[in-house]
């Protein structure tokens, strides 16, 4: 279930998204980015574990620098952080223990990621090219 609720959501704020048109400034999605990569934290200081949050801020602080480095330069980098959050998602409960995180929270957040990054693709390939730029 995690995983088909992460997949319709990340594709419901995307269409959302689109049709009011949020995602017509290039800040939407590097924005998106660095909420989703900024939960493990929130999990991590709901868990009181300060020594994981510093972990998690670690891994966040990269997530940050490209999706400041994608707004400015091309989306697609912003696509490929986003893909590349949910492969975290699936190696993270194995590397870091995060008492804060829900045991779903994986699942679903590798799926949104994944969701969000395609749609993402998607929106570049038919508005902006090969630059990312829309």
């Amino acid at each position: 279930m995690e995983y088909l609720v992460g997949a319709l959501l990340a594709l419901g704020v995307g269409v959302f998204a689109t049709v009011v048109g949020l995602d017509r400034d290039r800040a939407f999605y590097p924005v998106l980015l660095a909420v989703i990569a900024s939960y493990y934290v929130l999990f991590a200081i709901m868990g009181g574990a300060r020594d994981v949050m510093v972990v998690e801020a670690v891994i966040l602080g990269g997530f940050l620098a490209v999706s400041v480095a994608g707004f400015r330069s091309s989306l697609w980098l912003v696509a490929a952080a986003l893909l590349g959050h949910g492969v975290l998602d699936f190696v993270h409960p194995h590397l870091i223990t995060n008492p804060g995180a829900p045991s779903w929270w994986p699942m679903f957040c590798l799926t949104f990621d994944v969701a969000a990054a395609g749609y993402l693709a998607a929106r570049l390939l038919r508005i902006g090219g090969a630059a990312g730029r829309p």
